[in-house]
């Protein structure tokens, strides 16, 4: 899956089977707020969602940024996946 960080729109932004998939964020310090997740009607199939934020946790990783989740399909996905809990910065429990 390639992701594009499309900065002037402040979001992650991908194309799957010819639909768009993006994630908005807002940059602070270094923590990314993810703020809204964009998916198409139809398309909110679990896996490819958990997927894409895979994908954008490991940039998130590679940049050494901490993940402030503020979106409920955020904050489900780290629920899910409590291997990337260390991503979230101190004093935050999901």
């Amino acid at each position: 899956m390639e992701i594009k960080d499309n900065e002037f729109s402040r979001q992650f932004e991908t194309t799957i089977d010819e639909q768009m998939f993006s994630v908005e964020y807002s940059l602070q310090d270094r923590k990314i707020f993810l703020t809204k997740v964009n998916v198409p009607d139809g398309a909110e199939e679990e896996p490819l969602v958990s997927e894409f934020l895979k994908e954008i946790m490991d940039i998130a990783e590679e940049r050494r940024l901490r993940v402030m989740p503020t979106h409920p399909t955020v904050v489900s996905f780290f629920r899910k996946n409590p291997g990337y809990k260390s991503l979230l910065p101190p004093g935050i429990r999901i």
